[in-house]
This record gives C-alpha cells, structure tokens and sequence, in this order.
C-alpha cells in the first residue's frame, strides 16, 4: 500500500481510530492490532511475501530467546556457552542474509559469473529464475538481525513477548523503507502503555505533510523530466543533462526523505518515536558531513555491525581505508544488484579517503558565509555525479551521460522536450521553495516544523499553501524509488 493512494487516505484514520479507542484497553492488545493492520499493509502488495516477514521475526525472536536459555545455564558465560551463543547468532543470520540473498541477488551473482567465464571465451547456460524482490526486504532483514547481535553483544535483554518483536518487525510505517530502526530505541516502546497527546498528533500531522509535499510536489515533478532526460540523454545538450541530474538529486532526496517524513510522523500518530533518517544532507560542506545526514539508519547500521567490528579506524590508516572501502561496497550493493550500485559506492569511497588523509573531519566548522556556501555547492556537485551513476541502467550508460556534460553546449540554456519545459520550471520553483524552509529551519527535525512560531495566521497560511500546492502541482502518484531495495 502506497502512503500516497487513496487506500492508505482510508487506511490510516481507520486504523488510527481503532487504535486509540478500541484496542487502547491492554499494550498487548494495541500490539497485536499493530501487527494485522501491518501484515494488511503489506501483503497490499502480494500477501505471498507475509510468509518471508514471519520467518524473519520468529527466528530472530528465537534466537534471542535461545541465547537467554544459553547464557541462564548453570555454566553460563564459558567458553562453550558463549561458542554455543555463537553457532545460535550465526544460523539466524546465515537464513536472513541467505533469503536476502536469494531473492534479491541471485540473478546479478549468476549473470555476474557467466558474464566472467565468457570474458575467457567459456559460454554457459545460464539458469536464471524468476524472481520477484519482497518489497522493503533489505530494511526489515537489517532492523531483525540487529536484535539479534544485539541480544548476543549483551547490549539488550532478550524479549519474550513474542507479539510485541512482531510489531517492532512489522511496524507498518517504516515496514517497506525505513529507518531501519534498533530494537533499542522501536522494540522497547511495544512493551509501555502509550497515550495519546494532541501535540504529539499534531507535530506529526505537520511532519506528515511535508513528507508528501517532498514526495509530490519535488520527486514527483522532478521525476517527468529526469525520465525523458535519461531516457533520452543522447539526444540533449551538456546543460540539459546536467540539469536532469540536479532534478535526480532532488527526485531522490524528496522521494526517501518524503517517505521518511511520512513514516515518522505517522508513527507520531500511535505514539510510536522514529530516529531521524535525514538531517539536510545537500547542506552538507563535504563527503563526511553528507553521509553523517543521509539515510542515517543505514549508515549507521553499517558502521556498528561492520565498520567497527573490522576494526574501524583504530587499527591503522590502511586498514581503516580498507573498512570505509567494504562498508561503501556493502551499501552500494545493499541498494541493488546492479554494477552502477556498486560503482557508486566505490565512487563515494574514493570522495572520502582524501578528507580522511587530510584529516578534514572539521571542515564543518568554518567560519563566515562565503567559505560553508562554497563547499556545499562542491559538495552537491561531487555527489549529483554519484547520483547519475546510481540513476544509470549500466555503467556505459552513466559514462555515456557523464562524458556528455564535458561540452560546449554546458554553457546554453537548458531545454526538454514539450510540455516538459513547463514541468522543469514547476520543478526549479519547488525546488528554491524546498531549500529556503529547510535552510531556515535547518536545527529542527523536519523542514516544516513550525510548532514555535507564534503567529498562527501565518503558520496556518503556510500550511494552506503547501496543501494547495500539493493540490494543484502534484504530479500523479508513482512508487518510491526505495521500494525496490
């Protein structure tokens, strides 16, 4: 079910309405409601995929539960025990990492290794199946198995409220993209009575908003010229290429962060608190600063689970260059089986080691205006370059389009085809809009959280004006582009 259709406009009151007052009496009544309307949510889409997201949760329940009767023994916290604990952690992320893998991977490793053999003049038949990716499946297999090491580092007490590691699971506004949260901060606010507040509601509701103006009006828009352009990229000038990678970069920040936007403050809504996921990455002033505010959850997850765990950067310069190398590898790849996902993580790794090796963690600190302008205008070049990449079918085809930017014709003025043109002036107005709210309220969590500004009339014209615009230059609903990771 799509946030922006006219069955979640239906789904959400309805479920918000038996929430709070049909199911409020028992916490595990409120959660067991939280895990069927998420299990309806989600099997929207094809309830076939339900089986998958039961498998995850039940045995990364298990296993935590198997790692408290281990460690509750008489010989607790041996040697043998903790191997013991070990082989339990290892099974249960050996299955989800293996369903993962098969579903979203197999073909691309298969391709992959016949494309090889032919490279050496070897042909082989190629058994590739037929496979249809579970939407959202690389966020709820990463949110399950953090629980599970987590439980196993000692860093959270086993749950044995089996319905409520459900819910922390399935929780329907994050279920499909994220955050990916730790059961540390989602799992433990299944197991308190939760009460409604009218501020709470209503700072979601605002959240909830802006998230659709980001979907919208900015991705949405954006996303017609950025399809003819990259469909057609042959054909245009240097400036209009470059152009529809600047709309890209917007399609997606306002895609992702739009959802993102949506999922927190919906779980506002049932008293649920969501981690941040986006902290206004294109204001970023280098590489560092950009990826410490994009899609955080993810990084996050990559840099506790594996940057550290390889040894972070306590162990020297080259292995800690080696561990930035695998984490940006891991997150490319986690994006998609596709050589341009991994390409771009490569691309982004390579941003980084020079700011390292500099030793320019700091560089957000300037002083003055110029100097911070400057380095987020590079900042949003560098990584508008990565995004064509990402946006590319195949790395011919983002060299194709890069090469295309170095031309004469990257100094006229840019032009799509038709009705486009009207679109991609649409898209710029949107756009300057997007960046003066968000660069005004940049400490706040969200762009339009306006819940300190005391003149209501202009608070509530504000709100009337993001809602007509949604209104009348929405374009038609599509999927989020992180549905398919």
């Amino acid at each position: 079910m799509l946030f922006n259709s006219v069955e979640f406009s239906i789904y959400l009151p309805v479920v918000f309405l038996l929430y709070w007052f049909v199911f409020n009496r028992k916490v595990k009544l409120q959660n067991l409601f939280i895990v069927v309307v998420s299990y309806l949510f989600y099997g929207w889409w094809d309830w076939h995929f339900l089986i998958l997201i039961v498998i995850t949760s039940f045995c990364s329940w298990l296993s935590g539960v198997c790692i408290d009767k281990l460690r509750n023994g008489t010989s607790a916290d041996t040697p043998e025990i903790r191997k013991k604990c070990k082989w339990v952690v290892g099974g249960n992320v050996a299955l989800n990492l293996g369903i993962l893998i098969f579903f979203k991977y197999f073909n691309f490793f298969v391709e992959s290794f016949i494309t090889s053999f032919s490279l050496l003049g070897i042909n082989l038949e190629s058994p590739l199946l037929y496979i249809i990716l579970p939407v959202g499946i690389s966020f709820y297999t990463f949110q399950a198995l953090s629980y599970t090491i987590d439980v196993y580092r000692k860093k959270l007490e086993p749950t044995y409220d089996v319905v409520a590691f459900f819910a922390f699971v399935s929780f329907f506004p994050q279920l499909v993209a994220g955050p990916i949260e730790r059961a540390t901060n989602l799992l433990v606010q299944f197991y308190k009575p939760r009460n409604f507040t009218y501020p709470d509601a209503v700072n979601g509701m605002r959240q909830i908003l802006w998230g659709f103006f980001k979907k919208i009006v900015i991705a949405d828009n954006c996303a017609i010229v950025v399809n003819d352009v990259f469909g057609n990229y042959s054909n245009y000038s240097a400036s209009t290429l470059l152009l529809g990678a600047i709309f890209f970069s917007f399609q997606i920040y306002g895609d992702f962060s739009g959802y993102s936007d949506i999922a927190i403050g919906t779980a506002k809504l049932f008293g649920i608190t969501l981690k941040q996921n986006f902290n206004y990455p294109y204001f970023s002033r280098n590489i560092i600063d950009f990826w410490r505010r994009w899609h955080i959850s993810l990084n996050t997850w990559f840099v506790d689970y594996v940057y550290i765990p390889l040894g972070g950067s306590w162990e020297g310069m080259y292995k800690h260059i080696r561990n930035i190398f695998i984490i940006f590898f891991l997150s490319g790849l986690w994006h998609g089986a596709n050589w341009t996902f991994i390409t771009w993580g490569i691309y982004h790794a390579l941003l980084f080691i020079p700011l390292l090796l500099l030793s320019r963690r700091n560089n957000n600190k300037q002083t003055g205006f110029a100097k911070p302008v400057i380095s987020m205008f590079i900042t949003f070049l560098f990584v508008t370059v990565g995004w064509i990449i990402f946006r590319a079918d195949t790395l011919s085809m983002a060299w194709n389009y890069i090469s295309g930017l170095f031309s004469d014709s990257l100094f006229t003025i840019p032009k799509v085809s038709g009705s486009n043109n009207v679109t991609a002036i649409i898209s710029l107005f949107f756009i300057f809009i997007l960046l003066t709210v968000e660069w005004i309220n940049r400490n706040k969590p969200f762009g339009l959280d306006l819940c300190n500004m005391p003149n209501l009339f202009v608070r509530y014209s504000f709100y009337s004006l993001i809602i007509a615009s949604i209104y009348f230059f929405g374009a038609d609903a599509s999927n989020f582009i992180y549905f398919q990771f």
